[in-house]
């Protein structure tokens, strides 16, 4: 029996969230074509009679500008402690010497496997050259080629992974899929929303807090704040007559319903924390 814990890393918008998904075979992970969508470090639990695998999806690497920032650094840094096999992500478009810097000053202490993510877009010339480069690196065991978004090549690197596991017992039952609460992909279903609906700043300056999860015997009432920064921006959630807030309500509530498989009665509410994302105590409020 194998079993440890894979974490990914990488830039915003290389597709860890995306790969997540697809390896776990479920929807986890928010998406969005915007970068620093995800916030939270995601597990995901993929089982089997041989293996268990826990992958977790983290943010994207950045310099943090904030506290919130700062937070979302600090979850990096604990998932580069306890990685048994670390997933190094690129987007084979990118500057590959940036990601490199990157990787290098990560301090790993797992063995790496270079993933090069949406290799359907490029020619193969482009992707032998970027195996090559990676190949030679010293923190990097394996390269392989995927593309997260169209299934392609995940076979290869759960195999790839499944050959760098320890051996050990299992460490969730296996009727596990995630440690994470329901609330808490409730409250990344709404921000998804947010983040496919609204423009330039709203999304990045917006959190969701669930309030109220109650499940009844034919419907789960969920009752959830939207947090913004200025007043100006919740009349742009809310929209003329209420418009843009129903909107993604609706479109909420449908993947909501779809992930818990029921019926759901969604109310949405609009609240301004001024400067929320440098506050520690409203941080940890938002779970952060």
């Amino acid at each position: 029996m194998k079993s440890g814990f894979v974490n990914i890393f990488g830039k915003p918008n290389a597709g860890k969230s995306t790969l997540l998904n697809a390896l776990i075979g479920e929807k986890l992970a928010i998406v969005s074509p915007k970068v620093q969508t995800t916030r939270h470090r995601i597990k995901g639990i993929l089982n089997d009679k041989d293996y268990q695998i826990i992958f977790s999806d983290t943010p994207g690497i950045i310099e943090p500008k904030y506290k919130l920032h700062e937070k979302m650094m600090a979850v990096v840094k604990s998932s580069l402690e306890d990685a048994d096999v670390a997933l190094l992500i690129v987007d084979i478009k990118d500057n590959l010497e940036e990601a490199n810097e990157i990787f290098s000053s990560l301090s790993l202490k797992a063995r790496a496997i270079v993933v090069l993510n949406k290799t359907d877009l490029v020619n193969k010339e482009t992707v032998d050259k970027a195996v090559a480069f990676f190949s030679e690196k010293k923190y990097c065991k394996k390269v392989v080629e995927i593309s997260a978004l169209k299934n392609k090549g995940i076979q290869e690197l759960l195999d790839a992974i499944i050959s760098l596991l320890p051996e050990g017992e299992p460490f969730y039952n296996d009727d596990n899929l995630s440690d994470l609460p329901m609330k808490f992909f409730v409250s990344e279903l709404i921000r998804e929303k947010i983040f496919y609906l609204y423009q330039e700043e709203i999304p990045y300056h917006t959190t969701v807090l669930v309030q109220e999860f109650k499940e009844k015997t034919t419907l789960t009432k969920i009752t959830a704040d939207i947090i913004v920064q200025r007043e100006t921006q919740k009349g742009i959630i809310l929209g003329e007559g209420g418009k843009m807030i129903k909107q993604l309500g609706t479109m909420a509530r449908k993947d909501i319903e779809e992930f818990i498989g029921g019926k759901v009665f969604l109310e949405l509410f609009v609240k301004v924390r001024p400067k929320w994302r440098d506050n520690e105590i409203h941080l940890r409020e938002y779970g952060y």
